[in-house]
Formats: C-alpha cells, structure tokens, sequence
C-alpha cells in the first residue's frame, strides 16, 4: 500500500503521449480543417462586417419583430441594443463573435440531435454516453483550450472546437429526454398503422419532441456564447478579446463596454431562439 501511495501513477505523461499520437496520426485531418475551413469561417465573418450595418441591424430587427409575434419589445430592444454596439465601434467584433458562436452552434447540433437519437432507441448507447457527457459538462471549460491548441494552432478554428465540445452536451441530452417522453400510446398507434422506424421517427417522434429539443438547441446556442471570452485566450477575434484586452490592462470602462455588448447580443440570440420554439415572445 505504500509503495503505491509513494509513486505517482504516470497518468499526465499517459495523456501527453495520447494527445501526441492523435496528433500525428490525423494531421491529415487537421491540418485542412485549420487551414480550409478556418478560412472559410473568417472569410465568412469578415464578409458579415463588410456588410453595410444599417442593412443587418434592419434584418435584425424585421427578423425579431415576426419572430416575437409581431409584438414591440424585442425589436425596439434588438434595434437600440446593436445601434449601441455599433456607436461603441464594436461592430467587427460582434460580427466575429457571432460568427463563431454560429458555426460552434450548427456544428453542435448536427452532431448533437443524431447522438440524443440514438441514446433515445438504445439503453445501452445511453449508458455508455451519459457519462462522457458528465465528463464534458463537468470538465473546466478551460482545460478544452489545450487540445484545441494542439490540434489547431491559435485563432477561430480552435475557439470553435472548443465552444463545440463544451456546449453539445445540452441538445443531446434534449434530444434523448424529448423523443423518451413521447406519449407510448402514439408510438403504439404509430406500429399499428404499419409505421416504419425511420416514418416513426420523422413524422411522429421528432415533432412531438420539437419543444425539448429547441429548448436543448437554445442552451447549446447559449453555451457557445458563454465560450467567447474563453475563446479569445487561445486568438478568437471578437468582443471576447476586448474584455481579455482590458482584463490585462485592468480598463474598467473598455471591459464593461465589451461586457455589455455581449450581453445585449445574448439577450438578443436567446430571445429569438426562444421564439422560434414557441412563436411569440
């Protein structure tokens, strides 16, 4: 027993040959994705910050508007709010960040609402991904930073794998939780009428669960949102590296400034995608 309370079990160097091997074995992998696709994602947000302002804040705010029932609040809200960011000259920035809270968000969901399906139709699938789910909400959100650097160097690329692992965990569980509590009763009338799995799944399954899974699809969205700042400690342009900008040079009024924006385009994003589940504000 004390021998093996005297010696440290070799579990940091275990996981940096790991971390090594998977390196070098899908740097054919990597590479492409950092290079290609991390230029299409910054293509993309620049593209957004070329935009006139005044055209995307009118989206924006026509969008919220239809969004929210045709009801005042949120559009006024989303038209101050963005107006505010935009006299702050944060405006590039908030088109990187929303940039990348997209993309994070998108890729979430494709991986997300297939995994939940299949923990839905398997018990034993189920067991086996809960825990890795408890492992990546659990796991500090900074710690995701490592092997995003690893893998793909500094800059957008890596702040979104990051937001990607940390926020997925909601809408698989919603997904699951959603097509689990679908009423037994439709399920069975379903089989009856000579339903197949993949026609119970699409036209009965999934709809009856849409409210669970747009509500996880809402906390994913949230969550990569909540990884911006994180993000911009790893060269993730947007209001992210503001705040960590005054953070460093200890600027009350840059930081609150940066803080705020991201707040409003929180409040902005939540509201919509809350909306689009419930269709009114």
């Amino acid at each position: 027993m004390e021998e093996f309370f005297g010696n440290t079990i070799p579990v940091a160097e275990g996981v940096d040959r790991f971390v090594e091997w998977i390196t070098e074995t899908f740097n054919w992998f990597f590479d492409p994705v950092k290079n290609d696709f991390g230029n299409l994602i910054e293509n993309f947000a620049e593209l957004l910050a070329s935009l006139p302002a005044s055209i995307v804040i009118l989206l924006a705010v026509v969008l919220a508007y239809f969004l929210s029932g045709r009801r005042f609040a949120l559009p006024v809200f989303t038209l101050v709010g963005l107006l505010f960011i935009y006299n702050q000259q944060l405006w590039e920035q908030l088109m990187f960040t929303f940039t990348l809270v997209l993309v994070a968000s998108f890729i979430s969901v494709i991986v997300g609402i297939p995994v939940g399906i299949l923990m839905s139709k398997s018990s034993l699938a189920e067991a086996i991904i809960k825990p890795i789910l408890d492992f990546m909400q659990t796991m500090p959100a900074f710690v995701y930073l490592i092997p995003a650097v690893v893998f793909f160097g500094i800059g957008m690329v890596p702040g979104v794998f990051a937001s990607f692992i940390f926020a997925t965990p909601p809408v698989v569980r919603f997904t699951n939780l959603g097509i689990r509590q679908v009423s037994k009763e439709l399920v069975e009338a379903s089989d009856a009428f000579g339903a197949t799995g993949k026609q119970k799944l699409f036209k009965v399954e999934l709809p009856m669960a849409k409210t669970t899974i747009m509500a996880g699809i809402n906390q994913t969205v949230m969550l990569s949102l909540s990884m911006v700042v994180i993000a911009s400690m790893i060269g993730a342009p947007g209001l992210g590296r503001d705040v960590l900008s005054a953070l460093q040079r200890a600027q009350e009024g840059p930081g609150f400034v940066a803080g705020l924006s991201i707040v409003i385009l929180a409040i902005i994003i939540d509201r919509i995608t809350q909306n689009l589940n419930k269709g009114k504000a």
